[in-house]
């Protein structure tokens, strides 16, 4: 009887866990047209980095970070990177974005 009861219980504390992780997710734009399938965006939260993600040709990107709290998202588009503060929470977040080129520099802002 108690092997039946554990097995449920460990995968209850597995699937709890990942429940508590913070999904980010957005669409990308270049200006007013999206930036397609052309962009990475990779997200470091306090010393933990996350590996990067490729848009999807809709320019949509969805990360799941373990951390809540301040992070610092980095978008790697045409040879050129930029960054900006986001938030992570116990809930999704969505962070839909624009790129824009100003002096040869690419930054981001919310949309």
């Amino acid at each position: 009887m108690r092997k039946k009861l554990v097995l449920p219980l460990v995968v209850f504390a597995a699937a709890s866990s990942l429940a508590l992780a913070g999904e980010v997710y957005g669409k990308i734009l270049d200006g007013t047209a999206s930036v397609g399938d052309g962009a990475t965006v990779e997200a470091k939260c306090g010393a933990k980095a996350y590996p990067a993600a490729k848009t999807d040709k809709a320019g949509s990107y969805h990360l799941v970070l373990a951390e809540t709290g301040k992070c610092t998202m980095t978008i790697k588009y045409k040879q050129q990177s930029a960054s900006l503060e986001i938030a992570s929470y116990d809930d999704a977040v969505q962070y839909d974005l624009v790129l824009e080129t100003k002096d040869g520099k690419l930054s981001a802002r919310r949309k």
